[in-house]
């Protein structure tokens, strides 16, 4: 395929990618309303926990299972980071001196892993920061001083994850494109069309 092709192959793929980020960031978004609402269920998830004694084991051992899955996450960002930094040192600096759309590919490529690290890495930070609230005993003082930034923990712990595994799922069309320029356009539009569907699942039995 010529340049033109590969363009026009990586200008599509990156269009389908651009148009869904910028959907899901959207303030008022209807086509991915799950982040908000699993924001929510976490938030109902730590009310309910702390309004009953003893159910301090129990939320640290939830939490702990959710750091030990955004831990994995990021361990794999970072693998795949360090991987794609290696196999592309050479095409990079060579491409540097004449761009081409492969060059494009593995900018963008190296540009999600990054945010797929840097968002997994601070789920675990705040997932790790909540595992204290929720370790603190349900009737001391020192739990109900904390109990709003614990919420806000949490909150914020959910939607970094969420958006840490988006951006790790974003590779595949990349990676396609990679390949072979007009698979990333195809590659992109399912990826998307799988996450939309994802996101809009059990949507009208979902609470507002």
């Amino acid at each position: 395929m010529g340049m033109d092709g590969g363009w026009a192959g990586v200008a599509l793929t990156l269009a389908v990618l651009g148009l869904y980020e910028a959907v899901l960031v959207l303030p008022r978004q209807r086509l991915a309303p799950a982040p908000a609402r699993h924001a929510g269920l976490r938030e109902d998830w730590l009310g309910v926990v702390s309004a009953q004694p003893g159910s301090e084991l129990l939320a640290v051992q939830t939490l702990r299972n959710s750091l030990m899955s955004a831990t994995l996450l990021a361990s794999t960002a970072a693998l795949a980071l360090m991987g794609t930094a290696t196999l592309t040192a050479p095409s990079l600096h060579d491409g540097l001196a004449s761009p081409g759309p492969r060059l494009v590919l593995e900018l963008v490529l190296l540009a999600l892993l990054s945010a797929s690290l840097v968002a997994t890495l601070m789920a675990v930070r705040f997932y790790n920061h909540a595992g204290f609230v929720v370790g603190m005993p349900v009737a001391s003082p020192a739990r109900v001083r904390w109990a709003d930034v614990g919420v806000r923990y949490v909150r914020r712990a959910g939607v970094l994850y969420g958006v840490g595994l988006r951006q790790l799922v974003l590779v595949v069309p990349v990676i396609a494109a990679l390949l072979a320029p007009a698979a990333g356009p195809v590659a992109a539009a399912l990826v998307v069309a799988v996450l939309v569907a994802l996101d809009r699942f059990g949507d009208d039995a979902a609470p507002g």
